[in-house]
């Protein structure tokens, strides 16, 4: 019981959280509810791997983009296009070595469909998105390969809630 009562939000960590990710006092309360109720060990975190902070910084990813002007020298809001770009490249780049493979694609594939898929259709499926946005011939996808492969898609729409 008392270790509920540690883990409240303090007012000057919810203006850095209100600074860092768009959302309003009220919907960074609102989370924070949810977030401590699926806190099952009560220690601040899900599953030890996401705090409260990165849980936010995650959401923030799928606000929709406001049209408002942002501040000169200021970093882009993690709601930005590139900034949710990334984090679907992140995503797939499993091994965090800024290139998508053939073999990570087909690990996230794997998770998406299950066996609903067969390993060969999914291969084929792989090979043919790797031939589509290699541009470079190293058999790989990059972020700059990733973000050209997407630039007519509605990013901001389709990454929004």
């Amino acid at each position: 019981m008392g270790s509920r009562a540690s883990t409240l939000l303090r007012d000057e960590e919810i203006e850095e959280i209100k600074k860092e990710t768009g959302f309003s006092h009220s919907q960074i309360t609102r989370l924070y509810s949810r977030f401590t109720s699926l806190d099952k060990g009560e220690n601040g975190t899900l599953e030890d791997q996401v705090n409260f902070r990165g849980f936010m910084r995650t959401l923030a990813h799928f606000r929709p983009i406001e049209k408002k002007s942002k501040d000169v020298g200021s970093p882009a809001p993690l709601n930005s296009r590139n900034n949710k770009l990334l984090f679907a490249f992140r995503l797939y780049d499993l091994d965090k070595d800024d290139k998508i493979s053939r073999d990570e694609l087909l690990q996230v594939l794997r998770m998406m469909v299950g066996v609903n898929i067969s390993d060969e259709q999914l291969g084929s499926i792989a090979d043919r998105t790797i031939q589509e946005a290699d541009q470079d011939g190293d058999s790989a996808i990059s972020f700059m390969e990733f973000v050209k492969v997407l630039e007519k898609v509605d990013v901001e729409q389709k990454m929004s809630i």
